[in-house]
């Protein structure tokens, strides 16, 4: 894993940078394989640095890659990291500023005095991990392939009466008992007219016969991330609701097929709203089709109207167009999928012909 400090230390260098401090949680393990809550990852030109408190000391020098010193801090972690900028002769500090928070920016200029100017990277690291390695490919495959695991069995135990919250603790049940280590996200249980509502909180509504019962999981595997989508039905759901899940599927389907390394990530956006829009429910489409996931789940690339990105071998990401409808009920259908050698290969092995149980 040195190369993705070598990564780093070119952006230091073309920043001028003596040193960096990363301390969101996510750029922490993806530069130093250290996945505990609390540390501060000093990154040096030739050196670099894990301090942690006592708790963490055994776990960090069991998790950290070759090249990476772990320091327990003795008085406190801004000593710690004040006593090696100062021995190492770094004055000129970056910082991840899309983790690091107003008031410990503040702590960083009251508590470093021997850093002579601090300087925001901005998303620099984010960037970094937009395109995934081997590794990282094959972690989230085993997670997608968790999941859809999980969706298999959960295919069996639905029926109507059920809460949306008894389903989702079914749901997470299934996901740690088949080895995940949690939820990447809150499951999302809607059933009935709350399927309209893309980011619902599962509730104590029941399901009932003739509802759209929207499924949005994930799990997380060997620390990466995985995400899906299925809408089903309890019972005939009415000629609407089946109309509304075949354009949604085919809005999908289309956006699948013309993806391709360099392509605007917009571009694949408007596959999909377009086909929504000619159908007449363009006005219901109101989130993007995508977004990437790794060790978060929602990461670069963004595939939304107004992204600059461009897609790329190695981006890892969501495909998930949808058509809710208020006081009706919603349909979203969501795969993931790596772009490789110039195409997409699904990563989602899970039906998405109309199941009615």
């Amino acid at each position: 894993m040195n190369d993705r400090l070598g990564k780093v230390r070119k952006i230091m260098s073309e920043k001028a940078l003596d040193g960096l401090i990363i301390t969101g949680r996510a750029n922490t393990y993806y530069l130093s394989g250290f996945s505990g809550s609390t540390s501060y990852l000093l990154i040096g030109r030739e050196k670099a640095w894990l301090v942690v408190d006592f708790r963490y000391t055994i776990q960090a020098k069991n998790q950290v890659f070759e090249g990476i010193e772990v320091v327990e801090h003795a008085d406190s972690f801004y000593a710690t990291l004040d006593g090696i900028l100062a021995e190492e002769g770094m004055g000129v500090i970056g910082f991840d500023g899309n983790q690091l928070t107003y008031s410990e920016f503040e702590r960083f200029k009251t508590k470093l005095p021997h850093v002579r100017r601090l300087e925001d990277i901005g998303h620099a690291i984010d960037l970094l991990r937009i395109r995934k390695d081997e590794g990282e490919i094959e972690a989230i495959a085993q997670a997608v392939k968790l999941g859809d695991q999980v969706f298999e069995q959960i295919l069996k135990v639905i029926k109507p009466g059920m809460t949306e919250s008894e389903l989702a603790a079914e749901i997470e049940y299934r996901m740690r008992k088949l080895g995940a280590s949690g939820p990447s996200f809150a499951t999302i249980v809607a059933a009935g007219e709350r399927s309209a509502m893309c980011h619902a909180v599962p509730t104590e509504n029941k399901l009932k016969p003739g509802d759209a019962l929207v499924l949005d999981f994930g799990v997380i595997y060997r620390h990466y991330c995985s995400d899906m989508t299925r809408t089903i039905f309890i019972g005939d759901p009415g000629e609407e609701m089946k109309k509304i899940y075949r354009i949604v599927l085919d809005a999908q389907l289309a956006a699948l097929e013309h993806l391709h390394s360099g392509m605007k990530a917009s571009d694949a956006d408007k596959v999909a709203r377009d086909i929504i829009a000619r159908a007449g429910y363009g006005a219901h489409f109101g989130h993007s089709l995508g977004h990437g996931v790794g060790i978060e789940i929602h990461e670069e690339p963004r595939l939304s109207v107004k992204s600059e990105d461009i897609l790329q071998d190695g981006m890892v990401f969501s495909v998930e167009p949808g058509i809710y409808v208020e006081g009706l009920g919603g349909v979203r259908i969501e795969d993931m999928v790596v772009l490789v050698d110039g195409k997409p290969r699904n990563l989602t092995g899970s039906t998405k012909d109309m199941i009615i149980l």
